[in-house]
Order: structure tokens, then C-alpha cells, then sequence
């Protein structure tokens, strides 16, 4: 799972919103890898870029996301991981942010909580189409 949610450049293909991301930077240091990433967001005519920095930490088994530059006053996410078994894992998501504008978090606000409430469902069937579910083979990635 570490390794699906680290593939930023596949998340137009599944993630709710996410209308494109382009990685706009890549670091490797030790043990954790930076990536600096734009992701344009759209709901109807409305559409909205912003860049974050995402540090990938296999070792700790997390995934910390902040929030660069764009319509946010802040946004921050963590994703941790857990392995319960050979074949699961436990996932941890959190997610903190803020508009800058007032009239933007009044128009977008609920479309963002709405998806972001539906990210797990959209990570979860991610990986059932990749790695398929215990006892049954993978399905071919999409």
C-alpha cells in the first residue's frame, strides 16, 4: 500500500478530483525521498493548482504531504501504514487544511470534505484492481 500511495503520478487516473499532477521536483536524502508535485483539482467550471511537497519515508512506513504553494492557507496530510498480516495492512489517513479565501472554502468546501471522505474507498479499490484481494489474483492495473 506504501508503495500505491506513493505513486503520485497515477492519482489522476483514480483519486475523486484530481484532474492532473505533474512532478515538479525529486530528491533523494538517506531514507526518505521528496517529491514536489502540482495537483489541479476540478469540480464543474471550477479547477484549482496547487503544489506540496511529499516526503516518502519506507522505513517509518509514512507519508507526510505539506502544502507549498496555491489556494490553501494550509494543508497538511499523513498516511501511515501497519501490516497486519502477510496479505493487509492497516492504513492511517489525516487531513488538515484551509481555504485562503472565504468565498472559495464557502463554494469548495463540502465538494473537499466530500471527496476526501471517499479517498479511502478510491485507494482501497486502487488496490484491489492492482494487487487484487487475498485468495483472489490481482486484476490487471488500470
Amino acid at each position: 500500500m506504501f508503495a500505491l500511495v506513493a505513486d503520485v503520478e497515477r492519482y489522476p487516473e483514480f483519486v475523486p478530483l484530481c484532474e492532473s499532477l505533474r512532478v515538479v521536483g525529486r530528491r533523494q536524502e538517506e531514507a526518505r525521498e521528496t517529491i514536489t508535485a502540482a495537483m489541479t483539482v476540478a469540480y464543474k467550471p471550477l479547477r484549482e493548482t496547487f503544489t506540496s511537497r511529499v516526503m516518502l519515508e519506507p522505513a517509518a512506513s509514512r507519508i507526510q504531504v505539506n502544502y507549498i504553494d496555491g489556494p490553501f492557507r494550509y494543508l497538511e496530510n499523513i498516511w501511515t501504514f501497519r501490516a497486519v498480516s502477510e496479505t493487509a495492512c492497516e492504513v492511517g489517513f489525516s487531513l488538515s487544511y484551509e481555504f485562503k479565501s472565504r468565498m472559495l472554502q464557502a463554494v469548495m468546501g463540502a465538494v473537499f470534505d466530500r471527496a476526501f471522505r471517499k479517498f479511502a474507498d478510491a485507494f482501497e479499490a486502487r488496490a484491489d484492481a492492482v494487487y487484487g484481494r487475498p485468495g483472489t489474483a490481482p486484476r490487471p492495473a488500470v
